[in-house]
């Protein structure tokens, strides 16, 4: 079946969101057709500003208020001398989640993936590198994804900061060889930062 031209377009941006299908796509669509209009307008106009109103933080690469510091990077009581490397949002937002970790943080924004064309040029390297060599971190966690790509995103970043003196550490207990780090529970997480090892 199809559907008016405007629904399916609204099916067809539905569909770019993670893990939604046609089917799951044409859900939502037929959802939003039944509210109000009201609530349509407002729902349109919180999308519409998302680029005025939402930016990255400066320090971390962690999306935040637009022109401000994430609340992380501004709370005076987390530790800077442990930076915890994530290949993205959801993945620090698990980190968090487990409230084990008191350091900072900071988001590549993806990771290495010859495959899907990702050569590492569009990540937070440079970001990376200033941060690790302020002379305030002492240890670096690669807390990435221990699947294919995000073991060589590890190795090449160890080989980045290989001049530096600071700490390389990755998680290690908990997480299963090619878990996403995104969908581990508290638990698991925990279990990994506190037997975490040295990066080789």
């Amino acid at each position: 079946m199809r559907y008016p031209k405007a629904a399916e377009e609204l099916i067809e941006y539905f569909r770019q969101l993670p893990g939604i299908g046609r089917r799951g796509a044409e859900r939502m669509a037929l959802a939003l057709l039944e509210w109000e209009p009201e609530q349509q307008r407002l729902f349109g106009l919180s999308i519409a500003r998302l680029p005025e109103n939402i930016g990255h933080c400066p320090d971390c690469g962690a999306i935040c208020t637009q022109g401000q510091k994430c609340e992380i990077c501004s709370d005076a009581r987390r530790d800077e001398s442990l930076l915890c490397v994530v290949e993205n949002m959801p993945q620090l937002a698990a980190v968090e989640k487990a409230l084990s970790y008191r350091g900072k943080y900071l988001v590549l924004g993806g990771r290495i993936s010859p495959l899907d064309g990702e050569d590492g040029s569009a990540l937070n390297l440079e970001l990376l590198r200033k941060r690790a060599s302020s002379g305030k971190v002492k240890e670096v966690i690669l807390a990435l994804s221990p699947d294919v790509e995000g073991r060589a995103t590890a190795a090449y970043l160890a080989e980045l900061l290989s001049d530096l003196s600071v700490k390389l550490t990755r998680p290690a207990l908990g997480l299963p060889a090619g878990a996403n780090l995104s969908f581990a529970d508290g638990a698991t997480v925990t279990a990994a930062f506190s037997g975490r090892t040295e990066v080789e």
